[in-house]
C-alpha cells in the first residue's frame, strides 16, 4: 500500500464535523473544481501568491499542481502539508501547515482557503484549531504564525478567536501593488489555554520522521 511508503497519505486528523488529509485523486478533483468556482470576491486578492487571478480552468490546474509539488517537494527540513478538509464527507477548502527546519525552531505556518459556498459556518476556526492542534499536540511545536491582508476580516477574526496575538506587519507585492500583512504568533502555552475544540489524529506515529519531529518534547 502507498501509505507503507509515503504514511502520510494515512494521516488523519478530525473535530466534531471536520476531517483534515491529504486528498485522493477523486477529493483533489473536487477541490479543484471548488477553487475554480470561486473562493473570495472577484475585487479582492487575500493571497500572496495570487493563484486565483487567472481562468478557472487555469485555477483549477494550479490547485492540482499544488498538491502534488508539495508532496514530492517534502522533506523533514522544509515541508509543506496541503490537507483537504471534509466535512460530511463534501470536500469544503483545504489547510496547510509548513515548517523549515521544524527540528530545530519548533515553529510552524499555516495557510488556508474555503469555498464560498462553505464561508461564514466556523469552519475555518475549526480546521485552523484542528491544524493547531496536530502542530502542538501532535508534532511537538512551540510556536504558530499566521498572516492575512488589511480588508481580510475572515481569517483576522480566526486568528484572533484561537488566540494569536499581534506580532507586527510585513509588506508583499501583489500583482504589482503592495499590500500590508497583519502577522500573528501563537504560543504553546496560549494555545493550550485557548483550546476548545476536540481533535483526535490518527496516523500520526509513522508520519513524524517526514516532518523532522521523530523526537517532539513531552
Amino acid at each position: 500500500m502507498l501509505a507503507g511508503h509515503f504514511p502520510l497519505v494515512g494521516l488523519r486528523v478530525r473535530t466534531p464535523r471536520l476531517e483534515l488529509r491529504l486528498p485522493d485523486d477523486d477529493q483533489l478533483a473536487a477541490l479543484a473544481e471548488l477553487a475554480a468556482v470561486g473562493i473570495h470576491e472577484p475585487d479582492t486578492m487575500p493571497f500572496v501568491t495570487p493563484f486565483t487571478d487567472a481562468p478557472p480552468d487555469v485555477v483549477a490546474r494550479s490547485v492540482v499542481q499544488h498538491h502534488y509539488r508539495m508532496r514530492g517537494e517534502l522533506v523533514p527540513d522544509k515541508w509543506v502539508l496541503p490537507l483537504t478538509v471534509l466535512s460530511g464527507g463534501t470536500v469544503v477548502g483545504t489547510q496547510d501547515l509548513e515548517a523549515t527546519e521544524f527540528a530545530v525552531t519548533r515553529q510552524v505556518g499555516s495557510g488556508s482557503w474555503l469555498g464560498r459556498e462553505h464561508q461564514g459556518q466556523g469552519i475555518g476556526t475549526e480546521m485552523r484549531a484542528a491544524a493547531l492542534h496536530l502542530a502542538f499536540a501532535g508534532l511537538g511545536a512551540e510556536l504558530a504564525r499566521s498572516e492575512s491582508f488589511d480588508g481580510n476580516a475572515a481569517s483576522t477574526g480566526v486568528s484572533r478567536k484561537l488566540g494569536y496575538a499581534d506580532d507586527g506587519t510585513a509588506h508583499h507585492a501583489v500583482l504589482g501593488r503592495r499590500r500590508t500583512g497583519h502577522r500573528f504568533v501563537l504560543t504553546r502555552e496560549t494555545w493550550e489555554r485557548h483550546r476548545s475544540v476536540d481533535v483526535t489524529i490518527d496516523g500520526l506515529e509513522p508520519c513524524l520522521p517526514l516532518l523532522g519531529a521523530d523526537d517532539p518534547p513531552a
